[in-house]
């Protein structure tokens, strides 16, 4: 077990890493004070062994290590990757690949949905891990042996996970499966998120598009103060307060203080010139650049029955396959598909499951059931699909 903290014995172990068929990765990190992730510690696992790499250290360079992770004759195995490589793309603007994720995987391959590490090591090589380390403060200095054993433990198991995962998609074609969901994973767009679509993390109920443009504009200010002041978005001001302030539309300071009377006030005089300077602007956009409602509900009224009915023909298809719902279809993807196919114009956008292996797993049938070509029944031997096409000739 080594803790890595010097460049130099970084950049040796890379020269073995550069040679690798695939490596495991795995970060921990705090976020709790901060609006970015304070990245603390690397592990890295390979066919030698595993080791953590203390990025705290005075003058360690994380260079060689970004060299691996763009080397594209490595495969890099995460597990439940997102948060991972959001890391990397925000310290060096670097996506891991080609790249495996390991929940995703298990989904693939009817392990259920968004399945746990330590279920997957249990259910697959045998071994129980040990979780007293879950809550580390990674940030505190020195790390203890039980915290680097339970750290590279994370990475250590995960070789035996990537090698089932692989010879189990192999033998039943789904590879390009898998494939086609790491195409998201390793796209930059994934880890972008400008300010001016902020607004659409927060629930509204109001369709009214000039109050969604306050909505916007205060989110857009909200996002930029937070990532300038490396902050979590609740110390500049929480999802009610926003909505408050967007729905008083206050002109200045004192209506501000007016609007704010029974939620904390805004001391921040910036701030309150920021607020009171992105509702102006949001008044005084044009009819024609107002925001839109992002939520497909809200573009129609959903056929009755419909939804309820993709939603068992989804179970039963993937259970007949082994594969996750969630991976298939979300509840909005049938909304919006219910939509479409009953004539209504939805919200313009394809949903995932009209194409690729998730047409012919699911998509293709739930065409014909929204058309009328086929019916579902019960009986006592579970879910059946009857063609309803009368046989001509």
């Amino acid at each position: 077990m080594t803790l890595i903290t010097s460049t130099k014995d970084l950049a040796d172990l890379c020269t073995h890493w550069h040679s690798e068929n695939y490596i495991t990765v795995d970060t921990e990190f705090v976020r709790t004070r901060t609006f970015y992730a304070q990245l603390c510690l690397i592990q890295v696992g390979w066919s030698k062994g595993a080791v953590a790499i203390d990025v705290l250290a005075n003058g360690l360079d994380l260079a060689p290590l970004m060299e691996v992770m763009k080397n594209r004759k490595v495969i890099k195995v995460f597990h439940a990757a997102r948060q991972d490589i959001e890391i990397f793309y925000q310290i060096a603007e670097v996506i891991p690949a080609p790249l495996f994720d390991s929940q995703i995987a298990a989904m693939v391959c009817g392990f259920g949905e968004s399945v746990g590490y330590e279920t997957l090591v249990k259910g697959i090589t045998g071994h129980s891990l040990d979780k007293s380390q879950r809550f580390t403060d990674w940030s505190h200095r020195p790390l203890h042996k039980n915290q680097l054993e339970y750290a590279i433990g994370d990475v250590t198991h995960l070789r035996k996970i990537y090698e089932h995962f692989r010879a189990k998609l192999e033998k039943n074609g789904r590879s390009e499966w898998l494939d086609e969901e790491m195409k998201v994973l390793t796209s930059p767009e994934t880890y972008q998120f400008p300010p001016e679509l902020a607004w659409r993390r927060i629930r509204v109920k109001s369709t009214n598009r000039r109050f969604l443009a306050r909505v916007q504009a205060l989110a857009a200010l909200r996002e930029s103060e937070a990532q300038t002041r490396d902050v979590p978005r609740n110390r500049i001001m929480d999802d009610k307060m926003l909505l408050q302030l967007a729905a008083n539309a206050p002109k200045n300071q004192k209506e501000l203080d007016r609007a704010l009377v029974r939620a904390r006030p805004l001391r921040d005089n910036k701030l309150a010139a920021g607020v009171l300077k992105a509702i102006k602007k949001a008044e005084n956009l044009p009819e024609n650049a107002l925001p839109k409602s992002g939520a497909p509900r809200q573009n129609g009224r959903l056929p009755e029955g419909t939804v309820e009915l993709l939603k068992v023909l989804l179970k039963h298809q993937c259970a007949e396959a082994h594969v996750a719902t969630k991976l298939v279809a979300t509840v909005s993807d049938l909304e919006e598909f219910a939509r479409q196919g009953n004539g209504q114009k939805g919200n313009g956008k394809a949903v995932a499951f009209t194409k690729g292996w998730r047409y012919a797993l699911f998509g293709k049938t739930a065409t014909d059931l929204i058309k009328g070509n086929v019916a579902l029944s019960s009986g006592p031997r579970g879910l059946k699909i009857i063609s309803t096409k009368k046989e001509t000739g």
